[in-house]
C-alpha cells in the first residue's frame, strides 16, 4: 500500500513539472512536450497533478480534450481506487 502512495506522489509531481516545462517551452516558442506524454503521465496516476497544475498556470485550459479528458481520467481512477480498497478490505 505504501508503494502505491509513493508512486502517486512521484507521478503527480512529475506530471506537474512536465506541465510547467511545457508551458515555459510554449512561451519561448521552443520544442514542446507531445500531448500524448501529458495524457500518458495522467493515465498512469498523475491526473490530479496535471489537472491542478494546468488550472493554476492556465496551460491547455482552452483545449477541450484536456478540460474534458482529465476529469474523465480522474473519475475512472477514483472508481478503480474505490474498487481496489473494497477488495483489499474484504480479503484482509
Amino acid at each position: 500500500m505504501k508503494m502505491i502512495l509513493y508512486w502517486l506522489i512521484v507521478i503527480n509531481l512529475s506530471s506537474a513539472v512536465i506541465c510547467i516545462f511545457d508551458k515555459l517551452q510554449a512561451k519561448r516558442g521552443a520544442m514542446r512536450i507531445p500531448e500524448r506524454y501529458l495524457f500518458g503521465f495522467s493515465i498512469f496516476g498523475g491526473s490530479i497533478g496535471t489537472y491542478i497544475t494546468m488550472l493554476l498556470i492556465r496551460h491547455k485550459t482552452k483545449h477541450k480534450r484536456f478540460m474534458i479528458g482529465l476529469p474523465i481520467i480522474i473519475f475512472i481512477q477514483c472508481l478503480v481506487l474505490i474498487w481496489f480498497l473494497h477488495v483489499m478490505r474484504t480479503t484482509a
